[in-house]
């Protein structure tokens, strides 16, 4: 795996959303490496791509309560273990659980195994609450897909949070996750 700086220079064999992720971060004036992989659909596969990129891919799980009213993108570490018990009384969501593909598509414009914060670019309405793990938000950098899971982004986390949150309209909550029982 290579790292590139920036955007691809041929959009052959890109999916539109992928191009609309870097089009809207170079619009923003924020800069990224990229690399370019095979499907990372899981947290193995990105332990991989970290040891390219030099940081942390984040886990990214898109969440509903039970009345499918409310949805949130948690970001956490990718090394700590997801324990609703410990999210719930934070959020003051009780019952949650993983959300549909189809809402995942609809509100996120995103597939199962792609979910990042850089959907959130999508969610015009507003309707996806970000919740993020204190520890991501003391890293220098992050790392996420730009919305398909064939390429993996790191950006520093200052320009997320103060510059692409801001953009997509979105503000988040930050949580205190331990993964412990």
């Amino acid at each position: 795996m290579e790292i590139y700086e920036g955007r691809p220079e041929d959009a052959a064999g890109k999916l539109p959303r992928e191009m609309r992720t870097y089009d809207f971060l170079d619009a923003l004036g924020i800069s990224y490496q990229r690399t370019d992989h095979e499907p990372a659909n899981n947290m193995d596969a990105c332990n991989e791509i970290d040891a390219v990129l030099g940081i942390v891919i984040c886990k990214n799980l898109f969440l509903c309560n039970r009345q499918k009213d409310r949805f949130y993108l948690l970001m956490m570490p990718g090394n700590k273990k997801f324990r609703t018990k410990e999210l719930s009384p934070q959020i003051g969501s009780a019952r949650l659980s993983f959300a549909s593909p189809e809402d995942m598509l609809k509100y996120l414009d995103i597939e199962p195994g792609s979910v990042s914060i850089m959907g959130l670019m999508n969610d015009k309405e507003g309707a996806v609450q970000l919740l993020i793990d204190e520890d991501v938000l003391k890293g220098e950098y992050l790392g996420c897909h730009p919305c398909v899971c064939t390429s993996s982004l790191k950006m520093r986390t200052k320009d997320v949070i103060e510059k692409f949150l801001p953009a997509t309209g979105h503000t988040y909550q930050a949580v205190h996750l331990t993964g412990e029982d």
